[in-house]
């Protein structure tokens, strides 16, 4: 087994080398560009005009953000799990006790993601009923 993941992580490592060099050479001598432009101060003086924008200091907004972000993650790290178990999946060779790990963490995986989605659910319907109880 960690022969195969050796022997794999060696081909990525090599794999990256090759691109990265291929690209390396084919890049060509790149020369700035001026631009005389009315400058940052300009762009940040109507950006601060523009009233349409959203106020993100609402601490509300910044707590949904947050459990957004880290339900995104989760499902992130779900899906990685879901591709490590196929990899144990393949790489057991006909042994049984291998082939049923895989499996358990494909299915305790699967079991995360409906979860998560029933989160997510969650959070969208409290948002909204306590967007519309507050305001």
């Amino acid at each position: 087994m960690k022969q195969y993941v050796r022997l794999a992580s060696a081909f990525v490592i090599a794999s990256i080398l090759i691109a990265a060099t291929a690209r390396m050479q084919s890049m060509e001598r790149v020369s700035a560009q001026v631009f005389d432009g009315p400058g940052l101060e300009y762009g940040v003086e109507l950006a601060d005009s523009i009233s349409d924008l959203p106020n993100n200091n609402n601490p509300r907004r910044v707590i949904v953000d947050v459990l957004e972000a880290a339900l995104n993650f989760a499902s992130l790290l779900a899906v990685i799990m879901i591709i490590i178990a196929g990899f144990y999946l393949i790489l057991s060779l006909g042994d049984d006790e291998k082939r049923d790990k895989a499996k358990k963490i494909i299915f305790y995986t699967l079991i995360g993601l409906v979860v998560l989605l029933l989160a997510r659910v969650i959070v969208g319907i409290v948002t909204v009923y306590l967007a519309e109880s507050i305001d």
